[in-house]
């Protein structure tokens, strides 16, 4: 992967653009657009993974995209912000968010800081024992829960596997149509998570 440009967006640009994101079924509702969003630093133990896997490959080129972020002065794990980066032989800025967490009150009572975007860049952090600065959203309104549940125990029950099996379960959804709870990220950002093929899934 080679990055020939990068535009810094301050803290405030961020906020800012997180308030318009909709969502992907409906993007005019801007689920955001009252709710408390501040830039924190967290561990990795304090944050509440959905998602029952990271796939090797895909941990492999977030580590690539964190080394070659670090050779133009970035830390992916401390954007301050969000940033714009131009790849050799790809026409479109794509844009990279720090990872999303969303506050959410569960059936029993508690409450829990849920992963919403940037799974394998929080597992890396996991793996290097790095803290990491996350987007962390307070007071979504209560019809637009995250569409999966927190896992059980957490990040123990995540699994680092090269292929998915048929059949395999990645999340438990909320609802049977679990869609129309997607947030998409790309109605206030550009191209978040691609190019496909360079670093899929990078921002997942």
């Amino acid at each position: 992967m080679e990055i020939e440009r990068i535009e810094h967006h301050n803290t405030d640009e961020l906020i800012r653009n997180m308030r318009e994101v909709g969502m992907l079924t409906d993007p005019g509702a801007k689920l955001y657009k009252n709710a408390a969003i501040e830039l924190v630093t967290l561990h990795t133990d304090e944050i509440a993974p959905a998602q029952r896997y990271v796939l090797t490959q895909e941990i492999l080129k977030v580590r690539d995209l964190r080394w070659a972020l670090r050779d133009h002065g970035v830390d992916l794990f401390k954007l301050d912000g969000y940033i714009t980066m131009w790849l050799r032989g790809y026409d479109d800025p794509i844009d990279l968010l720090p990872p999303v967490i969303e506050q959410s009150v569960e059936a029993d009572g508690s409450t829990v800081r849920i992963l919403n975007d940037g799974m394998h860049r929080v597992y890396l952090a996991r793996m290097e024992r790095s803290p990491i600065q996350v987007v962390y959203v307070r007071n979504v309104p209560a019809e637009y829960p995250y569409y999966a549940y927190p896992l059980v125990n957490g990040w123990a029950d995540v699994e680092m596997v090269r292929d998915l099996p048929e059949g395999y379960i990645k999340k438990w959804h909320r609802i049977p149509n679990y869609k129309t709870l997607y947030r998409d990220f790309n109605t206030a950002f550009r191209n978040v998570g691609g190019p496909r093929g360079r670093f899929t899934n990078a921002g997942k």
